[in-house]
């Protein structure tokens, strides 16, 4: 027990290495942007469309790193995996949109279909590469309940830049974000184009889950725009505070989690994470 907290001080004091550090501080920017971004995703009543997102990136993972190993000599890349998963992500947002338009299904119907339907896609993907003779294709499953053993400098700084300009872009049209979720038929009286806003918010959360794939896994990622605030919102009634004390509960959440996987070996980072959170 004391060795185990001796090691958990050294990785929270930034005594334990450079690449532990910068992680810890990735993941602590991710978890600040998932928390401000799913203030917004709440009050619109569009939480469910990010578990929707979250498990349509298996299948386009997959494909990246399929890509990746047949044309460019290795599919092992975030960058390339990250790309693969928001455009495959991004299908699955337009097939719930589509459907939710186009048919009497409800959003909740059509979420549950599309999500179903590209992560058995993904299962069946995965399970079909790891019967062929490539390499690197262990690593593919630790997005799905995240890891950040295999993350490099170049990743983690992916990582921290993406959610520094998400958190930059909600600062500069908070207020219009706040109309669209409060009042969106004066935001449109007002001259408000609402269906862009409306995309440029799902763009947001498509960046946040993709982001935060490695890191949390595909499964869990959701919660770091649900729980941060949902929690937040017992604390104040203002959007401003609420996105701030949101964006505070999923950096804590995301860095203590983040070092206690790094402490205590064989245990997924994602679920740690949502632990954490949760507690």
């Amino acid at each position: 027990m004391v060795d185990f907290l001796t090691r958990l001080l050294a990785v929270i004091t930034f005594q334990a290495g450079y690449n532990t550090s910068l992680v810890l501080v990735g993941a602590a920017l991710l978890g600040a942007g998932g928390g401000a971004i799913g203030v917004f995703v709440l009050l619109r009543k569009r939480s469910l469309v990010s578990d929707a997102i979250s498990h349509a990136t298996l299948p386009g993972i997959v494909l990246a790193f399929l890509f990746g190993h047949y044309f460019l000599g290795d599919g092992r890349p975030l960058w390339l995996l990250l790309v693969g998963a928001a455009f495959s992500a991004g299908l699955g947002v337009l097939a719930v949109e589509w459907i939710t338009r186009r048919t009497r299904l409800s959003e909740d119907t059509a979420i549950g279909s599309v999500l179903s339907t590209y992560f058995a896609l993904g299962i069946v993907l995965l399970t079909l590469i790891q019967s062929m003779n490539i390499n690197g294709q262990a690593g593919l499953a630790s997005f799905i309940l995240g890891s950040t053993a295999g993350l490099l400098w170049f990743d983690a700084m992916l990582i921290a830049v993406a959610s520094i300009l998400v958190g930059l872009v909600l600062v500069l049209w908070l207020k219009d974000f706040t109309l669209l979720c409060f009042d969106p038929a004066f935001a449109m009286a007002r001259g408000m184009n609402t269906a862009r806003f409306d995309r440029l918010l799902l763009l947001l959360l498509l960046a946040i889950v993709v982001i935060g794939l490695k890191t949390v896994g595909l499964v869990l990622v959701i919660a770091l725009t649900i729980i941060p605030p949902v929690a937040a919102r017992f604390w104040t009634e203002r959007v401003g505070p609420m996105v701030l004390i949101a964006a505070a509960i999923g950096a804590i959440g995301a860095f203590f989690g983040t070092a206690l996987s790094s402490v205590v070996a064989d245990l997924p980072t994602g679920g740690l994470i949502v632990l954490t959170l949760f507690a």
